[in-house]
């Protein structure tokens, strides 16, 4: 008996430059979106220059999903500025669709990879909750803001919480796509997931294990921890 064709990816198209992008990116089997509804919850979301305004309500609403904000110039300082504002990662309008259609695949295919079998209840530590389904975490009321890659890190210490779980499994995992060249990546997220899950002062979860990696635990960490 055939089976039923897949529907089609929603991407959510943000600010007139990105809603330009549609024709396109409906060509490349995308279905896109201008408003989010109950009906097409977005799977990534595209974001016209200056519109790093919206990334804070976005990620409330659609937790770790994929976002790609426009930069207006192939600069470091640019490419750097849009990571702080929370974007997973910049397209140039400049340089038309292909780079864009390039990035979309590898951050929606890296979240296929990475999707968790969905379940009926939330993985937690302590006071810190994740839901796998809705890609969303909290640590005790506060709502956490985490970019696509964080939350994935977050989500494989989670599955092993209370072991260590070592830096080759983590690149294996989280980092694959970037081949050998991951260099301090580990280092940088996993402080920039310690300063979101201790920016109410709560007590540290992820603790460095010397020579092993990292452990995600409540209470006294592995031996061999370091800072």
């Amino acid at each position: 008996m055939p089976t039923s064709p897949l529907p089609p990816t929603v991407v959510l198209l943000v600010g007139p430059e990105a809603a330009g992008l549609a024709p396109r990116l409906e060509v490349s089997g995308y279905r896109t979106v201008l408003e989010e509804s109950g009906e097409d919850l977005p799977a990534a979301v595209v974001l016209s220059p200056g519109s790093e305004e919206r990334i804070p309500e976005l990620r409330r609403r659609l937790g770790a999903r994929p976002l790609l904000l426009g930069i207006t110039s192939d600069s470091v300082e640019s490419r750097s500025r849009c990571l702080e504002w929370g974007a997973d990662d910049f397209w140039l309008p400049s340089q038309g669709t292909s780079d864009l259609l390039t990035r979309l695949r590898l951050h929606l295919g890296f979240a296929r990879r990475q999707a968790p079998t969905p379940v009926s209840t939330l993985l937690k530590v302590a006071d810190l909750r994740v839901d796998p389904v809705a890609c969303q975490g909290w640590r005790g009321q506060r709502q956490l803001s985490l970019t696509a890659r964080e939350y994935q890190l977050l989500l494989l210490l989670l599955h092993h919480r209370g072991t260590v779980v070592s830096r080759e499994l983590i690149l294996e995992q989280i980092w694959a796509d970037q081949g050998g060249g991951a260099s301090n990546v580990i280092e940088v997220y996993v402080r920039y997931l310690r300063q979101k899950l201790e920016q109410g002062g709560e007590p540290r979860l992820i603790h460095t294990v010397r020579g092993r990696g990292y452990c995600l635990s409540d209470g006294r960490p592995p031996a061999g921890t370091g800072p």
